[in-house]
């Protein structure tokens, strides 16, 4: 028999912020049940029964294809349902997702008028994802004390956190619900534990928009940029992070209480992230995922679940064509996949489109940074297919199959991670873009030699990340809802955004 909290009975919303009260108040109560069962469990309590405690859900039904029209909602590819029938999901973090809860709850009200229903799921919350931020409770424990959890408590559920619903797999049996999000709430609780252990900093502090780099050399100029606007008190951003929770506010802003809990890591994490920070959360965060693929494909299957409204990919690259010049640009217009991480995911015969969005305001950056304009910016930076590979010493294979390949694609650039974040954001409907610079022409017999690439870094580095931050900052001045356009959405696609 289980020990479970207080049941709170299924009720009906009109009223966006009413259902998302709900949502906290079961969030809320299955939490603290799960953290007092826990701490008992730890001071040795041998006579606990199974603990239990369930997600809270919003569902919604419908019996008709239509749905009502308004301005504001009209050109948005995403808050209502596809047709008639029964669609829900479970929700975690009420207090991480308010606005955006919020926002999908506006949407469906008012595209559909029926009512939302809020009550407790039978999806059960790992312990492990009840912990608080900074509690640590487990680590008191001996190794057969731990090994004891399984008999008292829900641990992580591998089978309820897939991404079938993202990857278009997904088919309801007979009988069961239509899918309202894209991540079921267990699936979004693992990814904000993994970007904690990754980017050595807490979810709450990622912003809407992202740029990847593949080199330190990026990091070091964004803090250097990041420490510079907190000592701008007409700054539009307010806080500075750094891995460890590390909080630098802008000059003339208190401390908020929790800035004294982060602290200086050991050492450093995996794929550290960066978060300047903005008070509507429209800041720019920035993680260097190092080299290839597979932390590309790591860090994006995580911060996904944070819905952000565009992702950038600056990096190096090799060029491809005799014509460009160490130092130019490639603003990705396709890529060649390669990279083999998505292979099961997202099948090689998608394509992989570019996002008119996301290109103009790359190029109108490159033209705004440089001050160059018509043939001199064309001088500058090329268009063009990107390969990603995962062999990074692809010149050394024989025959010379890859150039091979290369060529008959007509890449004019070659890197190990770009194909791979396009193709996740695709995979998860996140605006994405590429914009590389030629570090090396290997084909040409241009490598980098360390004399020629520090000087490299030093003229090109600040320049390519001012580049991307002011991409990002077009794309938020032109309204959010031009970004989530219905080219990543498939036509029978979930309500949430």
């Amino acid at each position: 028999m289980s020990n479970l909290p207080t049941f709170i009975a299924p009720a009906r919303f009109t009223n966006p912020a009413l259902a998302l009260q709900q949502v906290a108040r079961i969030y809320d109560a299955s939490i603290s049940h799960l953290r007092q069962a826990m701490h008992q469990f730890v001071a040795g309590d041998g006579a606990l029964d199974h603990v239990r405690a369930c997600y809270p859900l919003v569902r919604i039904h419908t019996d008709t294809v239509s749905r009502k029209t308004h301005a504001d909602s009209a050109r948005l590819s995403y808050g209502f349902v596809a047709g008639p029938g029964r669609f829900e999901t479970t929700l975690t973090r009420p207090d991480l997702y308010r606005g955006y809860y919020l926002e999908q709850f506006r949407l469906l009200l008012q595209n559909h008028g029926v009512e939302l229903e809020v009550g407790t799921s039978g999806q059960p919350i790992p312990v492990h994802f009840s912990f608080a931020e900074h509690d640590h409770v487990e680590g008191n424990m001996t190794a057969e004390r731990r090994m004891l959890m399984r008999d008292v408590f829900d641990l992580p559920d591998l089978a309820a956190m897939d991404d079938g619903i993202a990857n278009g797999t997904y088919q309801a049996r007979a009988g069961e619900p239509q899918p309202l999000a894209l991540f079921t709430a267990p699936r979004v609780d693992y990814s904000l534990h993994r970007l904690r252990h990754y980017t050595g900093t807490g979810p709450e502090h990622f912003q809407h928009f992202v740029l990847f780099t593949n080199y330190q050399f990026y990091i070091d100029e964004f803090i250097a940029l990041g420490h510079a606007a907190m000592r701008d008190c007409n700054s539009e951003y307010i806080a500075f992070v750094e891995p460890g929770n590390l909080v630098t506010r802008r000059t003339g802003l208190p401390p908020e209480a929790a800035d004294a809990l982060g602290k200086q890591p050991p050492r450093m994490p995996q794929m550290p992230g960066y978060h300047l920070v903005r008070a509507d959360g429209a800041g720019i965060t920035m993680v260097n995922i190092g080299v290839g693929p597979a932390n590309a494909k790591n860090i994006t299957d995580h911060i996904a679940v944070l819905r952000p409204h565009a992702w950038i990919m600056l990096g190096h690259c090799a060029g491809l064509r005799n014509s460009q010049r160490l130092g130019d640009y490639v603003l990705a217009h396709g890529y060649v996949r390669e990279d083999h991480v998505l292979d099961e995911e997202l099948p090689l015969w998608v394509p992989i489109p570019a996002l008119a969005e996301i290109q103009v305001a790359l190029e109108q950056a490159v033209a705004d940074v440089t001050q160059c304009k018509g043939a001199a910016l064309k001088n500058i930076m090329r268009t063009g297919t990107v390969a990603s590979t995962d062999n990074r010493n692809w010149e050394l294979l024989p025959d010379n199959q890859p150039q091979r390949r290369f060529s008959q694609s007509r890449a004019v650039a070659l890197d190990m991670e770009s194909a791979t974040i396009a193709a996740n954001g695709f995979r998860f409907r996140v605006p994405y873009g590429t914009l590389l610079c030629v570090s090396d022409k290997p084909l040409h017999g241009e490598i980098k030699l360390p004399g020629m690439a520090n000087h490299f870094y030093r003229e090109r580095v600040d320049q390519h990340l001012r580049i991307g931050m002011r991409a990002l900052e077009l794309l938020r001045a032109q309204g959010t809802d031009q970004l989530h356009s219905r080219k990543l959405r498939s036509f029978s696609e979930v309500a949430f955004q």
